[in-house]
């Protein structure tokens, strides 16, 4: 299932979420390479991605981690590594991960930025990146693999259109083998589906000998972003901005009944 849309019109520019998405491109083009240069992305992951085990110092210091045929990143102490929370946000490990996100913070991203302004989705969307971050080296303490992507801010704009939008309905790409439909599907369903996915998938890391082997996908940063953005939309929401978009609707199913 690919979210295509979602039939929720926005009253403002969503200034801030066509900022986060070019300052992705922009990182993706600039400092990785766009991942045509097999050796510029594995820098840039080594470098920039965040490691739980650098953060806690439970990883082995000199510790190689193979990321590519060939390439390894190697744990240090170096003191940019308590900013990586942060840089790890706008990396991405392929096309397919950056094209996935901005399709995602799209679709949702640019209501829940209508519903509370520029400056707090900025706020909203980076403390849940870090909520985000801090899921994942909670469950993952000791891990040497770096972490990149902005799924953990973007799981916590998810959470968020939870909370405000659950009846808005979301056109859903669906393929079956050879048939392609484009089917709208309440928004409610289509998220909690997707929360229900990513906690069956951390699941078994639980009862693994060793949690700190990763998987790949840091399923636990999905959820801890989630999580935060379902508790703070209500905090960061503006209410003049909601019951303005509650009059819009009105307004149009006013002019549909006509």
């Amino acid at each position: 299932m690919i979210p295509l849309s979602d039939e929720n019109p926005t009253l403002h520019t969503p200034v801030m979420t066509w900022a986060l998405l070019g300052a992705m491109f922009a990182v993706w083009l600039a400092v990785q390479g766009a991942g045509f240069d097999e050796l510029q992305l594995a820098k840039s992951i080594c470098n920039y991605g965040m490691v739980p085990g650098e953060l806690t110092h439970r990883a082995a210091l000199g510790l190689r981690v193979p990321i590519a045929r060939g390439l390894y990143c190697v744990v240090d102490n170096d003191p940019i590594n308590r900013f990586t929370p942060l840089t790890s946000m706008f990396l991405h490990g392929g096309w397919s991960h950056i094209l996935g996100n901005a399709l995602f913070f799209w679709v949702f991203g640019n209501n829940i930025e209508d519903s509370m302004g520029s400056t707090r989705f900025l706020a909203f969307y980076l403390i849940c990146g870090f909520a985000a971050a801090a899921a994942h080296v909670l469950m993952q303490p000791g891990s040497p693999v770096p972490t990149v992507g902005a799924s953990g801010a973007i799981s916590g704009v998810l959470g968020a259109y939870l909370v405000l939008y659950p009846r808005v309905r979301v056109n859903m790409l669906f393929i079956f083998i050879i048939i392609i439909r484009v089917i709208p599907v309440p928004a409610w369903l289509v998220l909690i589906w997707w929360f229900v996915v990513q906690v069956i998938t951390a699941l078994p890391s639980l009862s693994q000998v060793n949690p700190d082997v990763s998987s790949g996908v840091a399923v636990w940063a999905h959820i801890g972003g989630f999580i935060t953005g379902v508790l703070l939309i209500k905090v960061f929401e503006k209410p003049d901005r909601v019951a303005e978009r509650e009059a819009a609707g009105r307004a149009q199913l006013w002019q549909q009944q006509r």
